[in-house]
């Protein structure tokens, strides 16, 4: 017989003994409260039950080290949805976890009512690091930024998935709010108990001792039933709050409590005070050695919806925020209160948005939805037949893409936007106030979840240039934060040309522990920007001048002008011992548009910027030589390179004007190695410096034209070497194109297809202007008419079908004795 068999066949009257004797007994000095993770009727309930026992303490299941944290969650400044953040780290591994807490969850309100009773409340789970090595150890797959409230095994179990087939509900989630959420309300609060109790304990009894030890459950059960019977030393009447999951192991026998023994951590660790906020292992030689962290945080309804990858507790969270406002306020149809203010408020965003739906469509939807309700056995309709009378009132013929609209505005109305905040508290951290203050001073939208857009005028406004670094800086410490839609890009060095950037950003839980994450570095965005990046540049090898250059921009960009200037020494060293021409050049590169823009950056007092483009290009210069050795992926980065040192030795800038450029110009043109792309290059700037005349240009290309075959082959290189720099050399000059013209009618047509797309490369580095020009000097060249050379080429089929017809007609032509 198969476990679940044995699970339909267990005494049941048993599990009610163990109900009214061990659970739910008033007369106990215990009490037991299974609930699920964010259910609004457990809340209720509990409530009740807490009017009804008066405990004087409740112990709830969290992480204990939370416990100095209770304070801040129930402080009437924190307004829901919250969490605990909880992260660990050892030499082997770092992980991080949430608690979230909504108006409604069973957790949040015991918290709240405990504060208003003045009675004490605590946290008896083992913190996450304790369970989570476990899992992994036994195979489990190992999350990363997880809850520590997961319902997988209670939601999955086979009890579940055989009594949603039994009564045709379509998810665990259904059979809930059918069962829980809505019939619940009728129940009293003792019934409503044992109900979640048994389902809770009939789902657990699906899994083996194996299988729940793997997971770390068995492990916080025993840690909790130690911590319970400690409290229970001290009080008269406790009140335990936990996963219904769980509950009947907290009452497992003393015999099964000792073969368990092994399963929990260390007692003495176990036993151990609580560090408010850090716990270190004292044995820092120690490899299994962790430091652990909790802090209060913001939450949003978006990421506490289980349907958007949370691992636990209730979805459609707007939803149910409605449910327990009504509650609340003690309104006797809770369900159908909700359903009209979001079919009305989904009928006005519809409307908004251009969509036909009328009155007569929400009026539909509601009474479809109270006919459900009572096919499906509810005193009201719940969520699932609210979206089910949607599906049908405001979607008109099949659902597709084109007509889901409705769906998805009614989605977003399910599970909300709200971020909740947290009362100013010793705990918070410097990094999360700073950047709060900052958006607060800025009007950044970090009240509500979704996309928010800002336009800044970089060049108009200061406050603008402002906000572009603290976008910036989010984007080097927690790049999900924000991102650059348009604007000039410095790095990249795309769209220089705009004056204007646009920025999308959103502000989750997850921004916020990634700034906890990197609280390590510093108190502020600027003093983590700056340490971190003071990290990284220790990381960059003494001789990467180039991208030590780069991060003295980024460092402006964000607004760091002091990090930025303890970058020049380093810089400078670099350049001194970089003897790579192109990390030369993209330094040279970088440091030149600094001192361009340098008032725009912040640095308009800044002394020694051009000492440091001086010997960036004189450095540069110096390495010349290497370049007939260069391997040819790098030879496009060099013709950049060389154009750059041309236009400074071409500016009027005293500094740039010094012969060795030229002289190691004109070297390099007598090697014999020099790729031909890079002579062409060479060759160029130099008959533009005036050091060479132009007809060079047309003689060497006209020694690779007329020469070798292999030589022959390079011509076009040498042509887009030329073209990059001076494409005028062939607009202008009849005797290259001429050569060029020459080379086309010599070539066979295997070598011309194959020489073909190294040509066209070449003209690439002309406007359609230019293309134009050309074509009217070919055209006059061969003696024809400009529109002639515009005509489209003959379609391959039609040539094709033309040499047909003519072989026909020669055959009939032929039959006739006609030719």
């Amino acid at each position: 017989m198969d476990r679940l068999a044995a699970v339909m066949d267990a005494d049941v009257d048993q599990l009610q003994s163990l109900f009214e004797t061990q659970v739910y007994n008033l007369s106990n000095p215990t009490v037991y409260y299974p609930i699920r993770h964010h259910s609004p009727a457990c809340s209720y309930h509990l409530l009740r039950l807490i009017g009804e026992y008066k405990p004087d303490i409740i112990l709830i299941e969290g992480p204990e080290s939370g416990n100095p944290l209770i304070s801040v969650l129930s402080d009437e400044a924190t307004i829901p949805p919250v969490s605990l953040y909880y992260t660990y780290e050892s030499e082997m591994e770092r992980e991080s976890c949430y608690y979230p807490m909504l108006r409604y969850s069973p957790e949040y309100v015991a918290l709240k009512e405990a504060a208003r009773l003045d009675i004490p409340a605590k946290f008896i789970d083992l913190d996450y690091h304790h369970f989570s090595s476990r899992a992994s150890k036994s195979g489990q797959t190992e999350q990363k930024e997880i809850s520590i409230q997961d319902e997988t095994l209670l939601a999955g179990s086979e009890f579940i998935s055989r009594l949603c087939q039994k009564t045709n509900c379509r998810s665990f989630d259904e059979l809930w709010e059918k069962v829980f959420e809505i019939g619940g309300l009728d129940k009293s609060t003792q019934e409503f108990v044992q109900d979640v109790f048994t389902y809770c304990t009939l789902s657990r009894m699906c899994y083996s001792t194996e299988r729940l030890q793997s997971t770390g459950d068995l492990a916080r059960e025993a840690h909790m039933r130690q911590r319970i019977k400690q409290v229970v030393q001290e009080h008269d009447r406790v009140l335990v709050i936990t996963g219904g999951f769980h509950t009947y192991g907290l009452l497992m026998s003393e015999k099964n409590e000792s073969d368990l023994e092994r399963l929990k951590m260390d007692k003495q660790q176990a036993d151990q005070p609580l560090v408010e906020q850090e716990t270190y292992s004292k044995d820092t030689d120690d490899p299994t050695a962790v430091h652990q962290q909790m802090y209060p945080m913001v939450y949003t309804f978006a990421e506490a919806d289980r349907l958007n990858g949370y691992a636990s507790g209730m979805p459609y969270v707007n939803y149910y925020d409605q449910i327990w406002n009504q509650l609340t306020r003690k309104k006797s149809t809770p369900y159908n209160l909700t359903a009209l203010d979001l079919l009305s408020r989904l009928m006005r965003q519809l409307r908004d948005g251009h969509e036909h739906v009328s009155t007569s469509d929400a009026i539909e939807a509601y009474s479809m939805m109270q006919g459900l309700a009572g096919l499906r056995g509810k005193r009201e309709g719940g969520v699932y037949e609210l979206m089910d009378a949607a599906l049908s009132s405001f979607v008109k013929g099949e659902l597709t893409l084109a007509t889901d609209k409705p769906l998805q505005e009614l989605q977003q109305l399910l599970t909300g936007d709200v971020i909740g905040s947290v009362a100013p508290n010793s705990f918070s951290i410097p990094i999360v106030e700073d950047f709060k203050a900052r958006c607060t001073g800025y009007k950044l939208q970090i009240r509500t979840t979704g996309q928010h857009k800002k336009v800044l005028d970089l060049y108009a406004k200061p406050e603008h240039r402002q906000i572009s670094q603290l976008f910036q800086c989010m984007m080097y410490l927690v790049p999900e934060f924000a991102k650059r839609q348009s604007g000039p890009d410095w790095i990249a060095e795309r769209d220089m040309n705009l004056v204007r950037e646009t920025w999308v950003y959103m502000y989750t839980s997850r921004i916020e522990a990634r700034l906890i994450e990197n609280s390590l570095y510093g108190g502020t965005l600027a003093g983590a920007a700056t340490r971190k990046m003071e990290e990284q540049m220790q990381e960059v090898p003494d001789h990467h001048s180039g991208e030590l250059a780069r991060l003295m921009l980024q460092a402006l960009l964000m607004g760091l002008q002091d990090t930025a200037m303890k970058l020049y020494e380093q810089v400078r060293s670099a350049l001194r011992t970089d003897g790579n021409f192109l990390s030369l050049c993209n330094s040279l590169h970088v440091l030149n548009r600094i001192h361009q823009h340098q008032r725009l950056l912040g640095l308009s007092d800044e002394q020694h910027l051009p000492d440091l483009v001086s010997e960036a290009y004189r450095n540069a210069v110096d390495k010349l030589l290497q370049l007939s050795r260069a391997n040819p992926d790098e030879h496009e980065a060099i013709i950049q390179g060389l154009k750059l040192l041309a236009m400074l030795a071409e500016s009027s800038e005293e500094r740039f004007q010094n012969e060795t450029f030229r002289i190691h110009l004109s070297e390099l043109l007598s090697d014999h190695q020099l790729p031909a792309q890079l002579e062409g290059v060479c060759v160029a700037i130099s008959s533009g410096l005036g050091d060479r005349p132009r007809e060079e240009i047309v003689d060497r290309a006209r020694g690779y034209i007329r020469g070798t075959p292999d030589q022959t082959r390079q011509t076009a290189p040498f042509l887009q070497g030329v073209f990059s720099v001076a494409r005028d050399a062939f607009l202008y000059e009849d005797q290259l194109l001429s050569e060029l013209n020459y080379l086309i009618e010599q070539l066979s047509y295997d070598d011309f297809i194959s020489m073909v797309p190294e040509l066209r490369l070449a003209f690439t580095y002309f406007t359609p202007m230019e293309t134009g020009l050309i074509a009217e000097r070919v055209a006059s060249l061969h003696q024809v008419e400009p529109e002639e050379m515009l005509r489209p080429a003959v379609d391959e089929q039609m040539l094709i079908q033309s040499k047909a017809w003519d072989e026909a007609l020669r055959k009939e032509f032929a039959a006739w004795k006609l030719i």
